[in-house]
């Protein structure tokens, strides 16, 4: 027998729901076939079966929640005992059995979720941490975790338990919301659970400071408006956004702790070789953030088109799990809702975020005369365990010495 479990893919997915089983028990099922489409809260993923067999079992019903490390299905493979990794064998990835590969066809999901799943499961945690919690009697909803997005791992259990896990949160004792005068209430989507999540790990873990500042870009707006008539011939649609990103990769080069990760368990810098850029998304489902591979290697246009193609795909909710993996710094656009400014939260595990204001137009003073120019709002929120103020003083003396001189932008 052949016990199938719904892999942890990273990206702080770790339940999906059951949309579609394409077997029943008693068929037959080769590997490779698609075993269970399942709605996790970054995409619709096909699960293949990893062995040829006949289905004996199968995981939860169609609609109800599957967690990583869940039986999916029990597939007799003709071997006499159950196939199961070995728990034992601890890494921040592993704990479960199976690989799961994504479609690139896409079912249209759903928006809500109506199941209720227990608080123990909606901690992320490999089987071993599990385990050892349970042994040592050990509430592991108290312990926060220091692996991968914030995965509770052995090593931070025995750390709890013999002297007291520095990132253990205190218990907080949570308000029930009572509905008074006939309030609605409302599942939220799983979209916006992830993101519920998200934010929660990032204010916890992070100690965020920021800087804000504003900037004359008018030369910026007189340059794009040259540029945008060769742009529309080529049908690209550029927006100040690739200038914003072709900035912020110059900066980095600069200040490369910028694109970097903070590895809490073994106290070290990560300081990443790619520049992947993720721009925040506001989509009908809540927020996603796609980011743009290897952006240091692409040229403006480049840019532009990845920013459209990316853009369109997360509204659409037809973005690939790939392309929502391994950012490295985020972009998030506060002008784009008419707003001024504002102090964005890092998205963890990146040390970085660029909030964008709306350019207006204002008056200055240039050369003791009063001018108008145009006027873009700027903040920099970063992790101020590994970043001090003035790093992100000359972090941002860089980012608007590019974005004022738009032909720096065009320079190797």
């Amino acid at each position: 027998m052949y016990s199938f479990k719904f892999a942890d893919i990273g990206e702080g997915i770790h339940e999906g729901k059951i949309l579609e089983y394409s077997f029943k028990v008693g068929d037959k099922i080769n590997e490779g076939d698609t075993l269970v489409v399942i709605e996790t809260d970054k995409v619709n993923a096909e699960i293949p079966s990893p062995v040829d067999g006949k289905i004996v079992q199968l995981g939860p019903k169609v609609g109800e929640i599957v967690h990583v490390g869940e039986i999916l299905a029990v597939i007799d493979d003709g071997s006499e005992k159950s196939k199961e990794k070995n728990v034992e064998d601890e890494s921040d990835e592993a704990g479960v059995v199976g690989e799961i590969e994504v479609s690139d066809e896409v079912i249209a999901s759903a928006i809500t979720d109506d199941e209720q799943t227990d608080s123990n499961k909606r901690v992320l945690a490999t089987p071993v941490a599990r385990k050892l919690a349970n042994d040592l009697n050990i509430d592991i909803t108290k312990v926060i975790g220091s692996g991968e997005h914030g995965r509770v791992l052995r090593d931070d259990i025995e750390t709890f338990k013999s002297k007291g896990n520095e990132f253990a949160s205190k218990t907080v004792e949570v308000p029930n919301i009572k509905a008074i005068d006939g309030a609605r209430r409302e599942k939220i989507s799983t979209l916006r659970k992830s993101v519920v999540k998200a934010m929660t790990l990032s204010k916890q873990i992070i100690p965020h400071t920021t800087l804000i500042d504003e900037l004359d870009v008018t030369d910026l707006v007189n340059f794009r408006t040259e540029q945008k008539p060769l742009a529309e011939k080529e049908n690209i649609k550029l927006t100040y956004m690739a200038f914003i990103i072709k900035a912020l990769i110059k900066s980095i080069k600069e200040y490369p702790v910028f694109n970097s990760s903070y590895d809490m368990l073994n106290e070290e810098i990560v300081y990443h070789q790619s520049i992947n850029i993720g721009i925040a998304v506001d989509t009908p489902d809540g927020l996603i953030v796609p980011n743009i591979k290897n952006a240091e290697g692409l040229s403006l246009f480049e840019i532009a088109k990845e920013i459209d193609r990316l853009a369109s795909l997360a509204k659409e909710r037809k973005i690939q799990l790939n392309e929502l993996q391994n950012g490295t710094i985020t972009i998030t656009n506060f002008g784009a809702f008419d707003a001024i400014s504002g102090t964005p939260i890092i998205k963890y595990p990146e040390v970085a975020i660029l909030g964008i204001g709306k350019i207006t137009k204002k008056p200055i003073v240039k050369e003791n005369q009063i001018a108008i120019a145009d006027i873009i709002p700027l903040s920099l929120t970063f992790d101020h365990r590994i970043i001090d103020g003035a790093d992100g003083g000359r972090f941002m003396i860089a980012f608007k010495k590019y974005l004022k001189n738009p032909l720096l932008l065009l320079m190797s």
